[in-house]
């Protein structure tokens, strides 16, 4: 038996087939007062700071991280080091859906609150890595949203375009990671960036389902997997290769991806639930 409908539309802003635009979002005149620590209650994530801060040491722009050999060499390290591999593609795998799911967790949380994009180009986000857990993120200046920009194109072309383009290029020409195995990792933090949210913030004014289907629906992210909605009516708003299939227990939408991350190469660890080489559940 399938639950309940969703509210209509007119009801629960951005549930209906269209992703929602900025001009759809709280604050006429573009602000998202508070929505750095709204966005990063949801959890570890989703974190992201905003403003001065005095303990800014060993912040870089994201730019360093797409461009310098060095500083990614670092992090691909330190990834290692912490995962107790010296498997370079490993490691730089594991960095790259981390640093991912850090990027759509934080737009898809920011667009599933205001309704609005936000900001995350290369030059704007600086980063650093912790002691522990995962890449923090700093926002200097929290930007302001763009009155009727199209969401979903916002995000794709600051977090796809200006983001894991680049890192996609550093990381196949430093570390041989195949192209396959890069657009299904950002595919798949994708949906697991939705799932954190439709599981921790239910009520969102924006459900992030057709925002991630639209972005789904576009390369290299449309042919990196098969997304499996669920045929009670999860609404992925047109989104790419798809078909139905059961519902889960707390999961309204499953991923299949063309390609492994590769964890399963790390010691103790077997193989991701979306990954083309586990069994089918």
């Amino acid at each position: 038996m399938c639950p309940p409908p969703t509210p209509p539309p007119a009801a629960r802003p951005g549930a209906g087939d269209a992703p929602p635009t900025a001009a759809d979002g709280p604050g006429g005149d573009g602000t998202f007062a508070g929505t750095p620590a709204r966005v990063a209650a949801v959890g570890p994530y989703f974190a992201v700071s905003s403003g001065p801060r005095a303990d800014a040491a060993g912040f870089r722009p994201f730019t360093a991280l797409h461009h310098d050999p060095a500083p990614l060499a670092e992090y691909v390290a330190e990834t290692g080091r912490r995962l107790g591999t010296d498997q370079r593609r490993v490691a730089a795998s594991t960095l790259h859906i981390g640093t991912a799911a850090r990027l759509w967790s934080v737009a898809l949380a920011t667009a599933a609150l205001t309704g609005r994009a936000v900001d995350l180009t290369p030059e704007r986000l600086w980063w650093r890595t912790p002691p522990s857990g995962p890449i923090e993120l700093w926002l200097p200046e929290w930007p302001a949203g763009t009155p009727g920009e199209d969401v979903p194109g916002a995000l794709y072309e600051t977090v796809v375009v200006r983001h894991l383009g680049p890192l996609d290029e550093a990381l196949r020409r430093d570390f041989g990671l195949s192209p396959r195995i890069l657009h299904g990792n950002s595919a798949s933090a994708l949906l697991g960036a939705v799932r954190v949210l439709l599981a921790r913030v239910p009520d969102a004014p924006w459900s992030p389902l057709p925002v991630a289907a639209a972005l789904l629906a576009r390369e290299p992210l449309a042919s990196a997997g098969v997304l499996t909605a669920d045929t009670c009516g999860a609404d992925l708003g047109g989104a790419g290769p798809r078909r139905a299939g059961p519902r889960g227990a707390d999961d309204p939408l499953s991923y299949r991806r063309n390609s492994c991350c590769l964890y399963y190469r790390v010691r103790g660890n077997g193989y991701c639930g979306d990954c083309i080489l586990a069994r089918p559940r």
